[in-house]
């Protein structure tokens, strides 16, 4: 039980770790001649330091073994098995077992009779690799022998690059990757560049924890709605009363709650395994025209099932199965338990977890945000049951269900009808329809928190809801504030002279198109700023003006970026040095604008294969990974005049606007240096 727990948490930290993709294991494959009609297929792994591989023949109760399997045809018969090498076989740390692997390099041949001297063939390999302190998830490389060749297993799903990735970058960037140079350490100033390479780590730390926050909010609204909040006296009554020992029945309430939260942390794993497959896929899921209209559609339907005209239900045949497996007892029976929670109170907790979904996904984070709100959402739902169950006497202050839980539903209804006009922006935004600009934006969140303020104060009516005698004050209560966000919205029509558009509102910011996206005063740069959007064009202009560039890399659905844009660059500081010494460069990695047709090439991925590039946002997504090694939005590049140096460690969301100002003078600073640099190199040549 041990051995498979460990491996579970060792396949799940491999999952979610942040902006770094482990590939240990590098496969080439090659056909070795024996005699005129027996070859042997070979492939070679090369395994980096520290790494095992493992033998094809595993005890039980260990890691996954290495599996070779060959697509049949009339080309070749095999011969055997798979031979492999001697390797090491010794006790397994982790698995505390004998077990056979490989380091370093190893090779595995398999003898076949050759009928056709030109046969391609065709197999998999099927392997699992540990180090002394985790294992990364079972992978499956394809493997193509080919006769007199041999072939790197890794770019052989996608084909071949049309150029190589020198060709590449010269012809869409005009810089190539090899001339870029890393930013140089000032040893005089080793605090200031200290402080700016933490902005990142900081910035990450700082937006898991507020997504955590969330998510642990969404939990406790789920707590309030019918579908659960009876549930709370249920459960700990039948933990306290049905073990006669009080610690046996606190401790399986303990357990109940953990198996909660795990329930809905397993929910984020097949995330993680499509960011490890391709860093960029998120962001290509997040801003998919179809598929935010698709979220728009189901945030309608969520709503209409919180207004009590429909219930979400899941199949009751998967309840039946979990209820059935309560009876287990122990430990099994109490995850079954859990299980059944999330299964029967989905129709209340779905809409909440699909708003959690949708909104992580729309983020820098991806499948690592997901999972912290999911842990937030997990520990909120979980909490209550072993609290109450560690101290009963707390049931009596629960308040009695009733009508209230309904109104609960019925407003965050409301709250699902409002995110669901986000997503349908993003799909106008990224598609350049033109049709949800900010004004009409700001004029369906007005009418639909000021139906909000209504239904609170009792004007309008759900098929749900109860006759209500008289008004609580806690209706009354949200029901103002309701009414004033409403207004506090129509502010956002407010005219800004000094950046020509309407004033953004700080709690908009991400949620509404930016104030540039307008009707009446359109402006296609933030701020006023004067910016570009093509990376040539800039770089000419930056070399013209003898001005360091800052690289924006950005997207039209992305929240941090409007927030960034809207709260900390308009601060005057801050605008006077972004507008006066820098050349700004915004590159939207969302942008479906189709690309030239020279453009439209296969190029080779960072973690291998290929991919085609077909429109804008797949050139500047292929732009930021290639040449900085990262795909989070937004992301702050500070660039020399030619494009050519990196002045100090890039940044991404920094909120805090003295950091960021920090940041950008720094930059300024160095730049300042690498043109003395310049000529002072010049009087010498001279």
């Amino acid at each position: 039980m041990k051995k498979i727990f460990f491996l579970y948490i060792t396949i799940m930290s491999s999952f979610i770790s942040f902006s770094q993709v482990f590939e240990p294991v590098k496969w080439k494959t090659s056909i070795e001649k024996i005699t005129e009609e027996e070859f042997y297929l070979v492939a070679t792994a090369t395994i980096d330091n520290g790494w095992h591989l493992y033998a094809q023949e595993i005890p039980t109760g260990g890691p996954r073994p290495t599996i070779f399997t060959f697509e049949p045809n009339e080309s070749y018969e095999l011969i055997g098995k798979t031979l492999e090498e001697d390797g090491i076989t010794e006790d397994d740390k982790i698995f505390k077992m004998k077990i056979k692997y490989f380091a370093y390099k190893t090779t595995f041949k398999q003898k076949i009779k050759l009928i056709d001297k030109k046969a391609k063939i065709n197999g998999q390999v099927q392997f699992m690799v540990c180090d002394d302190t985790r294992c990364l998830p079972p992978k499956t490389e394809d493997l193509i022998f080919a006769s007199g060749k041999t072939n790197t297993a890794q770019n052989q799903n996608t084909g071949k690059a049309d150029v190589s990735d020198a060709e590449a970058s010269e012809l869409l960037y005009g810089i190539s990757n090899d001339e870029l140079q890393q930013p140089v350490t000032d040893i005089n100033n080793l605090n200031s560049n200290s402080d700016n390479s933490n902005v990142k780590k900081k910035n990450k730390s700082s937006s898991l924890l507020s997504i955590f926050g969330l998510g642990f909010l969404g939990g406790l609204l789920a707590l309030l709605t019918p579908c659960v909040f009876p549930m709370i006296p249920l459960t700990v009554s039948f933990f306290t009363k049905k073990d006669t020992s009080k610690g046996s029945g606190v401790s399986k309430a303990v357990l109940y709650g953990f198996f909660i939260l795990a329930v809905y942390l397993l929910l984020s794993i097949p995330f993680h395994l499509l960011d490890s497959i391709n860093p960029d896929i998120l962001n290509e899921i997040s801003t998919n025209i179809w598929l935010n209209i698709i979220f728009f559609i189901v945030f309608v339907f969520f709503a209409g099932s919180f207004f009590g005209y429909y219930e979400l239900t899941l199949p009751s045949s998967w309840t039946n199965k979990t209820t059935a497996g309560e009876g287990s007892g122990g430990i099994i029976g109490v995850f079954f338990m859990a299980l059944t929670l999330a299964i029967v109170s989905f129709s209340c907790t779905g809409p909440i977890l699909g708003s959690l979904l949708a909104g992580s996904l729309s983020s820098d984070g991806g499948a690592w945000q997901l999972t912290s709100g999911m842990a937030g959402f997990g520990v909120a739902l979980g909490l209550p049951f072993t609290l109450f169950a560690m101290f009963p006497n707390m049931l009596k202050s629960l308040p009695k269900s009733g009508g209230w839980m309904t109104t609960v539903k019925v407003v965050l209804g409301f709250l699902e009808l409002a995110l669901a006009f986000k997503f349908l922006s993003n799909a106008d935004l990224v598609a350049h329809w033109d049709l949800l600009k900010i004004e009409p934006f700001l004029l369906i969140w007005i009418l639909i928190f000021a139906g909000l303020a209504l239904y609170l104060f009792g004007k309008i009516k759900f098929p749900h809801d109860s006759p209500m005698q008289k008004i609580g004050i806690t209706r009354i209560l949200i029901g103002i504030a309701s009414f004033a966000f409403a207004i506090y919205l129509a502010t956002g029509f407010r005219y800004n002279e000094e950046t020509k558009t309407f004033t953004p509102l700080s709690l908009l910011s991400g949620l509404a198109p930016p104030v540039g996206y307008s009707i009446l005063h359109p402006n296609s740069c933030p701020n006023n700023l004067t910016c570009f959007k093509d990376l040539k064009e800039g770089l000419e202009y930056a070399k013209k003006e003898n001005k360091p560039i800052m690289l924006d890399f950005t997207g039209y659905a992305c929240v941090n970026c409007r927030k960034m844009e809207e709260h900390v660059w308009p601060i005057p500081k801050v605008d006077n040095v972004l507008r006066n010494d820098y050349v700004l460069i915004s590159l939207y990695v969302d942008d479906k604008k189709e690309l030239p047709k020279e453009e439209q090439i296969v190029v080779n991925r960072i973690n291998g294969g290929t991919r085609k590039l077909t429109n804008y946002g797949h050139k500047w997504s292929h732009f930021q990974t290639i040449f900085f090694k990262t795909n989070t939005q937004p992301y702050y590049v500070l660039l020399s005049s030619d494009g050519k140096q990196i002045l100090n460690e890039p940044v991404g969301y920094t909120p805090n606007e003295d950091e960021y100002l920090n940041w950008l003078l720094d930059g300024k600073e160095k730049s300042k240096n690498t043109l003395n640099n310049l000529f002072n190199q010049s009087d010498l040549l001279k």
